[in-house]
């Protein structure tokens, strides 16, 4: 017997015929003797739907009453299942994110989990009772319902798996695994059986949309071993219930990946902009006099690059941010100019970032080498450049994302192998 969390996304709890698929799956965990909680999202679109109800009724509402309203949809999924279960004869119970509780800081709309005291589950699984849990939502400081942001979820089950020490979280989606880049740009793209944290984390932060990226640093921190598995194979197919090598792709520690690639995948992001700033003051503190601005506006900055000052008086700096973000970072510029000194900003939008990925390039030379040239070759241009340990991120024009995604995963062969 083992302790299983499982988690259902919106599109696989979208109408009473999916939800009922659901149970399903859920019942073929039961009938093996399995422990079971299941975190679920509300049905697919419905959180559009409440957000844009909240905008509707005031443009500058209370983020206490927008949480009030957008926990709604995961409550409402949650009884429907619970529901579902107790008609084939599965002794559920549905519970909200306070009911568990599940605290969290007081950042409404974007709150982060603090603590998940898993007691209560236990004693529920004691019972022989499955746990259907309201993802995306806990409890704040104020004693008010507390919302995670988008894809929370994900992190909801994994951070309920962390604290009731579950043998394994699966996380049922639209899709059957991790693969080794987009299968809609490359259809020779692979769905790779395991995949370490760390690349999982890059993947997820460099564009990947399989999983949230806060679900995979807590997978990382606690070792939740977590699969991707698809809602939508049939519950009772071949292999389904096998739990240790089930459909779909394990994130786990390195140390259980045998085969280690030099390169794992191909992650892309579009609608990228390139802000560059002219003739800068070179002296100390300049940096965090640009950047610090930019960060209390919440404007996620990407790749720096600052050129050599050959004169020591002035020197150019280019740095990239969401296509989103551009007025409001041109915003924060000019207020900051007097202060900091710079000649010109000059921004490009339309660019996107192609990363490469690989715990392999730890110990291997000439994996940015190899990409720089087969880009060169097929005549595309390089931006900008960031690299760390495990990744090699590339900036270039947004037409050329697809040939470039392409490229990258033919060079490396992971459509070979």
């Amino acid at each position: 017997m083992a302790r299983i969390v499982m988690k259902f996304g919106g599109t696989s709890v979208a109408d009473i015929s999916r939800i009922r698929n659901v149970a399903l799956h859920v019942k073929r965990e039961v009938d093996a003797g399995h422990e079971v909680a299941v975190v679920v999202s509300a049905m697919s679109g419905k959180t559009n739907e409440l957000v844009a109800w909240t905008r509707e009724a005031s443009p500058m509402h209370d983020a206490r009453e927008y949480d009030a309203v957008v926990a709604s949809g995961e409550q409402v999924t949650a009884g429907l299942l619970a529901i579902t279960l107790q008609n084939i004869g599965v002794d559920a119970r549905s519970w909200q994110g306070w009911q568990i509780p599940i605290r969290t800081d007081n950042a409404h709309g974007a709150a982060r989990i603090l603590d998940i005291d898993g007691s209560f589950l236990v004693e529920r699984f004691k019972m022989g009772q499955v746990a259907v849990i309201a993802g995306f939502q806990g409890i704040g400081p104020d004693n008010r319902i507390a919302t995670l942001g988008r894809g929370g979820s994900d992190t909801s089950a994994v951070a309920i798996a962390a604290a009731v020490k579950a043998d394994r979280c699966d996380i049922y989606t639209d899709v059957d695994g991790v693969y080794t880049t987009d299968p809609r740009i490359e259809p020779k793209a692979r769905r790779m059986s395991k995949i370490s944290f760390e690349e999982m984390l890059e993947m997820a932060s460099l564009g990947a949309k399989v999983l949230q990226v806060r679900s995979v640093e807590l997978a990382m921190v606690h070792r939740v071993r977590t699969f991707v598995r698809s809602s939508f194979e049939d519950p009772n197919a071949p292999g389904m219930g096998d739990f240790d090598n089930p459909p779909g792709t394990l994130i786990c520690d390195e140390e259980e990946i045998v085969e280690q690639q030099v390169v794992t995948g191909i992650a892309y992001a579009k609608d990228e902009a390139q802000i560059s700033l002219r003739r800068v003051a070179d002296r100390p503190g300049v940096a965090a006099g640009i950047f610090g601005p930019l960060a209390e506006a919440n404007i996620n900055v990407d790749m720096i690059v600052q050129n050599i000052s050959e004169d020591g008086k002035s020197t150019d700096m280019t740095f990239t941010v969401p296509s989103g973000d551009v007025s409001k970072a041109l915003a924060v510029l000019e207020k900051i100019n007097s202060e900091i000194g710079f000649d010109a900003v000059q921004h490009d939008e339309g660019m996107a970032k192609v990363s490469v990925i690989g715990i392999g390039m730890r110990s291997h030379a000439g994996v940015a080498a190899t990409a720089f040239k087969a880009l060169a070759d097929k005549g595309i241009n390089i931006r900008a450049i960031t690299t760390s340990e495990i990744k090699i991120s590339i900036l270039i024009d947004g037409p050329y994302t697809e040939l470039a995604v392409r490229t990258l995963h033919s060079v490396y062969g992971l459509d070979k192998q």
